[in-house]
């Protein structure tokens, strides 16, 4: 089992409030998006936090990406910080099964501005994913939807992604129950089986974070790099 990193910091409300002081914060609209959720009760819980939604904003940016897809919008907040890191002739596909949820997130869209930006799809996410062409047209990805999909809609979108694209799979940690084998609730099971599955496919070059929820980011190998890279063909010590 690896040791636990030297650099690992302690979690604190005193961190994570210095934490957002020394980010770009979050503006007036998405700052109004979150209070409206939160209003929703418990269900607020599957909207992403202020510092994710900025990293969503900077990786869309650094990455160049232009051509953009969503799984799981919920009332839009990621959706918002995706699309702001696009260029001006960019794109962002939302996929959900939710017009209530996504009716919150389409006022705030026009609000925004990023109404020709972003085009929103209702229905299983499968069946819209299934109905795209089979070619690598997206650059960024982000999934943060129904667990028990995740593994099938990374299926579908490996060959809709580019070479060196990035998928951003969020809730890999599920608040730590991926690492207590007495959980088996059905959303724990699907994400531990999607996280050991990724840890030896060999089509990603793959890093997972330990905020927010979990958040692994996979980039996409090219044909060259899968032939040439060290196969996986084990799960890592735990």
């Amino acid at each position: 089992m690896a040791a636990r990193g030297t650099k690992s910091l302690p979690d604190s409300p005193e961190l994570y409030e210095y934490l957002l002081a020394h980010g770009t914060p979050p503006d007036d609209l998405l700052e109004r998006l979150a209070r409206e959720t939160r209003e929703l009760g418990a269900l607020h819980r599957m909207q992403i936090d202020a510092e994710q939604g900025a990293l969503l904003t900077w990786l869309t940016r650094a990455f160049g990406a232009k051509r953009a897809i969503e799984i799981g919008t919920f009332t839009g907040y990621s959706s918002i910080c995706i699309a702001r890191g696009l260029p001006g002739d960019g794109s962002l596909l939302c996929l959900d099964v939710s017009d209530e949820w996504t009716s919150i997130a389409r006022r705030y869209w026009s609000e925004a501005g990023l109404d020709a930006k972003i085009e929103l799809r209702l229905g299983p996410a499968g069946e819209s994913l299934q109905a795209l062409p089979r070619e690598p047209r997206f650059d960024l990805a982000f999934i943060d939807a129904d667990k028990p999909g995740y593994a099938g809609y990374l299926e579908e979108l490996h060959p809709r992604l580019r070479p060196g694209g990035v998928l951003l799979v969020d809730n890999v940690l599920w608040s730590g129950a991926v690492v207590d084998p007495t959980n088996t609730d059905a959303d724990t099971v699907a994400i531990r089986a999607f996280n050991d599955r990724v840890a030896i496919d060999d089509r990603f070059d793959t890093v997972m974070l330990g905020r927010f929820d979990g958040l692994s980011l996979l980039r996409k190998r090219s044909a060259e790099e899968e032939l040439s890279s060290h196969p996986r063909r084990s799960m890592p010590d735990r």
